[in-house]
């Protein structure tokens, strides 16, 4: 665990909670710099086709939005910075909005399959993509039909894995496709033998 996370979430209301339930609350270092990602945050983020996007509104609710594309379409800039495009949608732009009075973002990653969750913590900024047309060019999506209006870049500040517990486990259609690939083809493979056999015996076929 990266200790710039709980040193930025665990805070003195956090404190008083753990002591009412437990007698003692964490004892958490100050921690002055951001945890850049290592390799294995890096490749996880870049193997996944979605992630959720906490935002805080004007009204101080929290609003979530889930954000979808080819896997690595969440890109690494480098160790402390990722980016994405943000195309054209409902028209609501709910996490643009308040993400202009508050940049402060929080990034839930899933991996269904594997049970594992990365949560990332950072200050977000958002760009118009006609300012930037080559870094609109990397991020964008060739098969996208609607139009990279925004690119939203953010700058990491922590991290956290959470454990497997709990984590229901889920398959795209692609990974139960990758999941059943050999299967098939050997049934492929034993119906062809089968009808082999049947034409060497003269029988006909099924």
């Amino acid at each position: 665990m990266a200790m710039k996370y709980l040193n930025m979430m665990v805070t003195d209301s956090v404190r008083r909670v753990q002591t009412h339930y437990y007698r003692h609350a964490a004892a958490i270092p100050d921690v002055p710099e951001p945890d850049p990602l290592s390799d294995a945050e890096i490749e996880f983020i870049l193997a996944r086709d979605s992630f959720y996007l906490g935002t805080v509104s004007e009204t101080g609710w929290p609003y979530i939005q889930h954000r979808g594309g080819p896997k690595g379409f969440l890109r690494v800039i480098n160790p402390t910075t990722l980016a994405f495009a943000d195309y054209q949608g409902n028209r609501q732009l709910l996490s643009a909005g308040n993400l202009s009075v508050n940049n402060r973002v929080s990034l839930f990653l899933m991996d269904y399959p594997r049970q594992a969750r990365l949560k990332i913590i950072g200050y977000a900024k958002i760009e118009n993509a006609k300012s930037h047309p080559d870094l609109t060019a990397t991020l964008s999506d060739p098969g996208a039909k609607a139009r990279v209006e925004r690119i939203v870049s953010i700058d990491v500040v922590s991290f956290d894995w959470n454990c497997f517990r709990h984590i229901t486990q889920r398959y795209s259609l692609e990974e139960v496709e990758e999941l059943v690939e050999s299967l098939t083809t050997r049934i492929t493979d034993l119906e062809t033998e089968l009808r082999t056999a049947r034409a060497g015996a003269g029988l006909a076929p099924t």
